[in-house]
């Protein structure tokens, strides 16, 4: 029998979005994640950073109910994951690093198509998947098949999908890969213009210079354990290293062998 849950702390309470208590995940001898304690508060920016292989993925997976944790416990929107899974997806969207799409189906037909899992109602949901395609760019794509799209584009097509339902709390795993210049500026103020209406995104990305740009609040994670989480004003002041960018204290923390990018 599983364990009982630790006391539900709501978001009226608490004001978080998503909270994961003690999260541990092992693959064999290999341990993913080691005890994560993540509160991520509503309406922000939240970059969960780390090196390749730091337990980023499998914490996101976690946290969406895709995998479950060998322990611990994740709140979303102050529903317990374990116990009240259905109410507490019902405002979640999750972009993984490696996105599925329909190919034979438009751009529309495919957007038309996620809005009906989540019960959107007909009207609605073309109008939403108009106005996604328009802010991303692809307004003159409505009705292509999406198997001739550009990977960028598909990133994007998958960006509305998980958009379209309006959930208020959006898990982005690498959003940014495939994407040019351009196209990350669109994506970059949709997801700010996302935050400013009251909601909240957690995303990875090995772009130090975005998170540092955009992000509110930053973790940094490094074989499974959250080394360090605040305002980049607070991480500089933890690390030690006032006035430093983001890069430097990320391989301070982590060690200059990390893969990461620095600029976009």
């Amino acid at each position: 029998m599983d364990a009982p849950l630790p006391p539900l702390l709501s978001t009226v309470e608490t004001g978080l979005a998503c909270e994961a208590r003690g999260l541990y995940k092992s693959f064999g001898a290999q341990i993913a994640v080691d005890g994560l304690d993540l509160r991520v508060p509503r309406g922000l920016l939240y970059a969960f950073l780390g090196p390749n292989g730091a337990g980023k993925t499998t914490s996101l997976r976690m946290i969406t109910g895709l995998l479950r944790p060998d322990r611990g416990e994740v709140y979303l929107h102050g529903h317990a994951l374990r116990t009240a899974p259905e109410a507490a997806k019902a405002a979640l969207a999750y972009i993984p690093d490696e996105p599925t799409l329909y190919g034979k189906l438009s751009a529309l037909e495919y957007l038309e198509f996620v809005a009906a899992l989540w019960a959107v109602p007909a009207g609605t949901a073309q109008a939403r998947a108009t106005d996604l395609l328009a802010q991303l760019g692809l307004a003159d794509r409505v009705h292509d098949r999406l198997d001739g799209f550009s990977r960028g584009m598909k990133q994007k097509i998958v960006l509305a999908g998980a958009l379209i339902h309006e959930p208020s709390l959006l898990l982005l795993d690498e959003p940014l890969t495939g994407l040019d210049a351009a196209s990350a500026r669109l994506v970059k103020d949709l997801l700010l213009d996302y935050v400013a209406r009251g909601r909240t995104v957690i995303l990875t990305t090995h772009i130090l210079e975005v998170a540092e740009r955009l992000a509110q609040r930053i973790g940094i994670i490094h074989r499974g354990r959250l080394l360090l989480e605040g305002t980049l004003e607070e991480l500089r002041e933890r690390s030690g290293k006032p006035g430093a960018t983001l890069e430097e204290i990320f391989l301070q923390l982590v060690g200059p062998s990390a893969v990461t990018q620095a600029v976009p």
